[in-house]
């Protein structure tokens, strides 16, 4: 497993935070022309399910994942996407997409009158079970990180999976602390969804 550390987030580099842990993904394409970033979509994830600490999601963002390795493996097998961050149980942030680009991350979805969220969003994941809850290390990164976006694109809006592909996504799920992001000096003035779960 690499080494990581959670650091403090600052500058950028053509989408790129220059203090994230940085693993290129071959997964990800052009935004379209009109996009304007203002969506952040939250996600969690954990390979195996409910497994936390190994390179697992790593090795699925950037197509490297051993399909044997486990059998869930062979249920996703040939899956091909990214995000643009993930951040671990301990904060520390890998990002795999730059942001000027379009990450794969929320399928088929809609959310405030648009279609294909992938074209004008930044996708998050958390390492974590949907439904469980999430550790405060990762919130404080999160935090960090949408007060570190919010600086570079005119982000107004963050919302969960489950809520842009409804009935066929449920992350982050319950677990999940909006009323905590609803209080971030951070996302003052963002929209969050209705009814907040």
């Amino acid at each position: 497993m690499a080494a990581e550390s959670s650091r403090p987030l600052t500058a950028w580099t053509e989408g790129w935070l220059s203090s994230a842990h940085h693993l290129p993904s071959p997964n990800f394409g052009v935004r379209p022309a009109h996009a304007s970033i203002d969506l952040v979509v939250v996600h969690s994830i954990s390979l195996p399910p409910g497994q936390y600490g190994g390179d697992q999601v790593l090795d699925l963002f950037t197509n490297r994942l051993d399909w044997e390795a486990h059998p869930y493996f062979k249920s996703i097998e040939g899956t091909q996407v990214s995000a643009h961050f993930f951040i671990r149980r301990t904060g520390a942030v890998w990002q795999f997409v730059s942001c000027d680009d379009r990450a794969w991350h929320a399928g088929k979805s809609s959310y405030r009158g648009r279609d294909n969220c992938n074209d004008d969003s930044i996708g998050i994941e958390l390492e974590g079970l949907e439904g469980d809850t999430f550790e405060a290390a990762q919130y404080v990164a999160l935090e960090d990180l949408l007060n570190q976006l919010k600086q570079r694109y005119s982000l107004k809006y963050l919302a969960g999976h489950e809520h842009i592909a409804v009935g066929r996504k449920q992350d982050p799920g319950p677990g999940f602390d909006w009323e905590r992001m609803r209080q971030s000096p951070a996302l003052e003035n963002w929209c969050f969804p209705d009814p907040v779960r």
